[in-house]
């Protein structure tokens, strides 16, 4: 495999030339991009395998750009958000982007998310015919190829989707804490104190509840976390 190009989205001249010289040392292929125009031509010129998104930029911000992208497809996307800026990174989640960091960071820090982004959304190796799948009510959720069904409809899932709900099903009818839920989703950056992993609860239950206000599937238990009530059973 040759070396991961990453995108970085910034219109700070020093600060994108600082990080595209650390990715360039960690043994990526990083480019820059100053604006969503910039991204567009940028992304359809060359092959693409992350998306490291600032959210404050001139014209089109990032949190506009993150919503396009994530419509048109699944490219993994680090949002960089200003420290403090909890609203921004919510929504940010909301929308589908895999991680955060925020500003100033730790250049360490920044090529560890890098790279856990990049194993989680790696493609999976070419498997055995039969590829793992399960079902659970309405469901077929194929674990290999990443993919949900509903019916013959497919369900778009973000890396933070794929990842909850494959530790649900892992460990359905089994009440779990939102601290057991940090830790079965490993490769997530979790942080304990703040609200991300109920932003990706919410945002798992309004692609699979019927109901998200009154979800059937992924019940709270009061005081306890999470249950995932259903049978799952393998294809």
């Amino acid at each position: 495999m040759g070396q991961p190009s990453i995108l970085i989205v910034e219109d700070d001249r020093e600060i994108s030339a600082l990080v595209q010289s650390l990715l360039a040392r960690e043994g990526f292929q990083p480019r820059i991009a100053e604006t969503g125009a910039e991204v567009d031509r940028a992304l359809a010129t060359s092959p693409t395998d992350l998306l490291l998104l600032d959210l404050m930029l001139p014209g089109e911000d990032g949190l506009s750009i993150c919503r396009r992208l994530r419509a048109a497809g699944n490219l993994p996307i680090i949002m960089v958000t200003a420290k403090g800026d909890d609203i921004d990174r919510i929504i940010g989640l909301e929308l589908g982007a895999d991680d955060y960091i925020a500003k100033p960071f730790n250049p360490r820090e920044l090529v560890a998310r890098i790279r856990a982004v990049l194993r989680r959304t790696a493609p999976a190796a070419v498997a055995p015919r039969s590829s793992r799948c399960v079902r659970f009510a309405e469901f077929v959720f194929d674990l290999d190829a990443r993919r949900l069904y509903r019916g013959a409809d497919e369900i778009e899932l973000s890396t933070g989707d794929f990842d909850l709900l494959s530790v649900f099903v892992a460990h359905s009818m089994r009440v779990l804490t939102r601290d057991q839920l940090m830790d079965l989703t490993k490769g997530r950056s979790w942080e304990a104190f703040d609200r991300s992993i109920d932003v990706a609860l919410s945002r798992l239950r309004r692609k699979i509840e019927a109901d998200p206000v009154k979800p059937t599937l992924i019940k709270t238990v009061r005081n306890a976390g999470y249950v995932f009530a259903t049978t799952v059973r393998k294809d």
